[in-house]
C-alpha cells in the first residue's frame, strides 16, 4: 500500500473560470496547490488554452499535469441531449473533433505533456449495436493522433457502467491501442445515475492513470441529472475511495473538478479539507 498525500491534489483549469493565465495562477495560488490539468480546447465555458500560460503558472510553481481534449456540439443540458451529444459520438461533428484532435495532440506534445482527458461519449451497453464498433473505431482514431505526439488519452468515466467500459478496454487492447487509460471521476458515475462508485473504482483501479475529485447526489427521479455538491458532502465515500487507491499503489494525480456553484475557490477548499482528512484516515491504517 502507498500513502496517498496533499501533494498529489490538483485542480482542473476549468473549474476555476479564470480570465486569464495570470488569473489562473492567482485562483490556484489561493488554493495552495501547485498542479494544473489544463483545458487545452474550450471546455464548458472554459476560454481553452491562453499564451504563455505554462511560463506564467510556473512563474508561480504551478505544474500543468495533464490536458483536457474537448469535442464540438456538447449539449449538457439534460442527460438526454448529452446521450446524442457527447464525445465523438455525432457523425456531423466527427471530422471536425478529428482536426481538433490533431491541434490538440500537437499542443500537449509541445508542452510536454503526457497525458490528455476525453469524453468518447455514451458508449452502447450491447457490443452487437453497430454503433458501439463505430465509436470504438473513431476513440481508436483518437488514441492514434494523441499517440503520434507521445500522449496518453485518458477516458472519463460515468456514461457507462464499469463492466461496459472494462470491455470497451479489452476491445482497445485487442485493437493494438496501447494509449488508453481512464480518469476516474465517482460524482459522474452518480449524476449520470449510472453505477456504484466505489465497486466500480474497486474494478476499474488496475486502468486509473488520474482521477477527479467531484462528488454528487444521485436523481430521485429517472432521467434527470444527479446534484453535484462540495466534496464530503454527496455520496461518494472519500475514505474508501483513497483507500483503494492507495491498495492499488496508485501514484497518479487528485483532480478537483468543480463545475456548479458561485464560488469555486471557496468550495474547493473546503473540498480539499475533507479529502486530505479522508487521506489523513487512511494513511494512519497503513
Amino acid at each position: 500500500m502507498k500513502k496517498q498525500t496533499a501533494e498529489q491534489i490538483g485542480v482542473c483549469s476549468w473549474s476555476l473560470q479564470a480570465t486569464g493565465p495570470e488569473d489562473l495562477a492567482a485562483k490556484v495560488r489561493a488554493l495552495n496547490l501547485k498542479k494544473v490539468q489544463l483545458g487545452l480546447t474550450p471546455h464548458r465555458g472554459d476560454v481553452g488554452v491562453w499564451d504563455n500560460v505554462q511560463e506564467i503558472l510556473a512563474a508561480s510553481g504551478i505544474t500543468i499535469v495533464s490536458g483536457m481534449y474537448s469535442t464540438v456540439g456538447e449539449d449538457y443540458t439534460t442527460p438526454q441531449t448529452i446521450q446524442v451529444t457527447g464525445g465523438v459520438v455525432p457523425d456531423e461533428h466527427w471530422e471536425e473533433n478529428q482536426e481538433l484532435a490533431k491541434v490538440t495532440a500537437e499542443l500537449a506534445g509541445q508542452m510536454g505533456l503526457t497525458s490528455a482527458n476525453a469524453h468518447a461519449g455514451f458508449l452502447p451497453h450491447d457490443t452487437s449495436d453497430p454503433a458501439y464498433d463505430k465509436l470504438c473505431g473513431r476513440v481508436e482514431t483518437l488514441a492514434k493522433i494523441f499517440k503520434e505526439h507521445g500522449v496518453t488519452l485518458m477516458m472519463e468515466t460515468g456514461q457507462e457502467s464499469a463492466e461496459s467500459l472494462l470491455g470497451f478496454l479489452a476491445e482497445m487492447k485487442k485493437r493494438g491501442v496501447d494509449n488508453v487509460t481512464v480518469n476516474y471521476d465517482p460524482a459522474n458515475m452518480i449524476l449520470y445515475d449510472m453505477d456504484e462508485p466505489i465497486e466500480a473504482l474497486r474494478r476499474l483501479v488496475p486502468y486509473v492513470q488520474q482521477v477527479h475529485v467531484k462528488d454528487a447526489r444521485r436523481t430521485k427521479v429517472k432521467g434527470d441529472w444527479g446534484e453535484e455538491v462540495i466534496v464530503g458532502e454527496g455520496e461518494v465515500d472519500w475514505v474508501a475511495f483513497v483507500r483503494i487507491l492507495a491498495e492499488a499503489d496508485f501514484e497518479g494525480d487528485y483532480v478537483f473538478e468543480r463545475e456548479a456553484g458561485d464560488d469555486r475557490v471557496g468550495d474547493i477548499n473546503k473540498g480539499i479539507a475533507n479529502l486530505k482528512k479522508a487521506m489523513d484516515e487512511v494513511n494512519q491504517s497503513l
